[in-house]
């Protein structure tokens, strides 16, 4: 046997067993859901707001989890990061759902007027276009709020505070898989030169109105929010021909690569609370 079809051959080997550990990976990961749902389901007895919270994080996993066997299944390769960044929400969410359950707080302190809790949503608009055709995995995304975050005191998260993302997943249209798709995840803010780390992930599309550049129809007392608001643009509706999907994964609903405009406005939503600083 020459050396080059023996390399051939161990590199075939090798590919396989990893395949076969991604998808028992994956297995394992779809049989603890179980368990941690019974967590989640004693917490709701508890307590009914914090218990619905949590089944829609378990729901949000079980989601991103049948997406990668999917993917395993399509593409016959899913990263290890991928297969841990869900095994980590995982295990944080039992953590959570067994101290709910107790009665015991499992959250970070409490940032009292400083803190956005899980679940708030906010509007960001796209600085770049994004598009599957030529994004990669790892790479930088960079948006800005669209108004003012507050929380009815005073304003936390200014409008225009920049927000920054990565690129976890891509996939391009193909023969099997027709519809390209993008997955977004934002991990960190920057509030008043204060950069803090966060979890968000995306909700959904919408389409801007694009650039008014009416000033007058803005009064003299508005804030920065409403100037934002109101000469940026609003919002048109949900961008058409996108879909979004659980875990932040956005697909076009043709044949076709995703693409999302400089401009677009995405809507996230809070995985983890946000206490600014």
């Amino acid at each position: 046997m020459s050396r080059l079809t023996l390399a051939a051959l161990l590199l075939a080997c090798t590919t396989t067993l990893a395949a076969q550990d991604v998808t028992a990976d994956l297995q394992q990961l779809q049989d603890s859901t179980t368990s941690v749902a019974a967590d989640v389901a004693q917490a709701r007895s508890r307590d009914a707001t914090q218990g619905a919270e949590l089944e829609r994080e378990l729901g949000d996993i079980r989601d991103d989890i049948a997406y990668l066997r999917g993917k395993q299944r399509r593409e016959g390769k899913v990263s290890a990061s991928e297969v841990a960044d869900v095994r980590t929400r995982l295990d944080r969410l039992r953590t959570r759902a067994q101290s709910a359950s107790r009665g015991i707080s499992s959250s970070a302190p409490t940032g009292g007027d400083r803190e956005l809790p899980v679940g708030t949503e906010i509007d960001v608009r796209l600085s770049t276009t994004i598009t599957s055709a030529t994004a990669q995995v790892e790479d930088r995304v960079e948006a800005t709020s669209v108004m003012n975050i507050d929380n009815q005191s005073h304003v936390l998260v200014p409008a225009g505070s920049l927000f920054r993302g990565v690129v976890t997943s891509v996939n391009r249209p193909g023969r099997i898989d027709r519809k390209g798709s993008i997955t977004l995840l934002f991990d960190q803010v920057t509030v008043r030169g204060t950069t803090t780390k966060v979890r968000a992930t995306v909700m959904q599309a919408l389409e801007s109105e694009g650039y008014k550049g009416d000033a007058g129809k803005i009064g003299a007392g508005a804030g920065v929010g409403a100037i934002i608001g109101g000469i940026l643009g609003g919002f048109k509706g949900v961008l058409t021909g996108i879909l979004v999907g659980g875990g932040g994964v956005i697909a076009a609903t043709e044949g076709q690569d995703v693409s999302l405009p400089a401009g677009t406005i995405l809507r996230i939503r809070l995985d983890t609370q946000l206490i600014v600083e």
